[in-house]
């Protein structure tokens, strides 16, 4: 995949061998013209198409009966020609039959896709944490798309492509920029390197003040140094795959039961936030106690308050503000009524 779908048709590295035959097809017509010119005395029109039925080889007759150099020049024509018009002819006929030209359409056709994303999710890598995140966006239906380099895995991708992907390096402004950054809503950046996820969150801040953007590291001393070039949250995947295996051992029943909670998912129990801007106005600036006297069957287990606080179980007094959120628990049905009920629409 190349950057922008504007002059992915016009790409030389795509069409490189059609590019070449082309243009050897148009030097071999205007220097046929330019010889007829000069060694003839033909006018351009009269040069022009005597150079056409030349190497077309369709057997008309001579404009004007030629010079012996004339003749020299047209018998060198024809045989340039032929080399000519045998190398275009293999090289658009490679293309066709071997299927790439499908394939560049395709990728054309995502880029456009790509182009019109808007709240969208960025994930950056496709390794083993990647295709988790992969994963659970998808399972959660949320927009995203995948910026990955590996010519094995994009091969993956294209023999049966199911989401949006770039072929480039994530740590690119320009590949940034043809992911939609400016119109993303988070980034995920799980290179298998530190300092390459510290680049992409670098570029990323920059480009997009407002986005969320989540990091992998392999090394605790790379957290403080992802945080500060902007990432909102530094994720180490061992250390919490080691952490979640230590508590199966001395919490396996705590460990399991958060384990059955989904966020948005199909499991008995799900987990969702709220958020302030999503709540209708007739539910904003009301307190939990009205919100659970007017929704019995949804339990807010948790707040978020203006200063960032978490608050577990939080009081029934507690006021809904600007820049809170909310945490309900409950099973699917619970969680879809109370959505359609605050008329909130989740994000696709």
């Amino acid at each position: 995949m190349n950057r922008g779908s504007n002059t992915m048709l016009f790409n030389f590295r795509l069409f490189s061998k059609v590019y070449y035959a082309l243009l050897l097809l148009a030097l071999n017509i205007v220097g046929g013209a330019v010889g007829f010119v000069i060694i003839e005395g033909f006018g351009w029109i009269d040069a022009f198409y005597q150079t056409i039925i030349t190497i077309s080889t369709v057997g008309f007759g001579e404009v004007h009966e030629f010079t012996p150099t004339g003749k020299l020049f047209v018998s060198f024509l024809i045989i340039t020609s032929f080399g000519t018009f045998a190398y275009a002819v293999t090289s658009i006929t490679s293309y066709i039959v071997s299927g790439d030209y499908r394939q560049y359409f395709k990728d054309y056709k995502i880029m456009k896709e790509i182009e019109e994303l808007q709240d969208h999710v960025i994930v950056c890598g496709y390794g083993r944490v990647g295709r988790q995140a992969v994963s659970t966006l998808q399972a959660h239906k949320r927009k995203f798309v995948v910026i990955e380099s590996k010519e094995s895995i994009i091969e993956s991708f294209r023999e049966k492509p199911e989401f949006p992907y770039i072929q480039e390096n994530a740590t690119s402004d320009d590949t940034l920029m043809t992911a939609g950054i400016i119109n993303a809503s988070a980034i995920i950046t799980t290179l298998p390197s530190d300092s390459e996820n510290l680049f992409v969150v670098l570029t990323a801040r920059e480009l997009n003040k407002g986005l969320t953007i989540i990091s992998r590291a392999s090394a605790f001393t790379s957290i403080r140094k992802l945080k500060i070039a902007g990432a909102n949250n530094v994720i180490m995947p061992d250390s919490l795959g080691g952490s979640h295996m230590a508590q199966l051992v001395t919490n396996p029943d705590v460990l399991e039961f958060i384990d059955q909670i989904s966020i948005q998912g199909q499991n008995e129990i799900n987990l969702e936030e709220i958020d302030f801007k999503e709540l209708p106005e007739d539910c904003k600036y009301k307190s939990l106690a009205d919100l659970l006297e007017q929704f019995p069957f949804c339990n807010i287990i948790g707040f978020k308050n203006t200063q960032g606080e978490y608050i577990i179980n939080p009081n029934p007094s507690t006021e809904i503000v600007p820049g809170s959120k909310l945490f309900v628990l409950g099973n699917p049905t619970q969680i879809s009524n109370l959505n359609k009920q605050l008329r909130i629409s989740k994000k696709p």
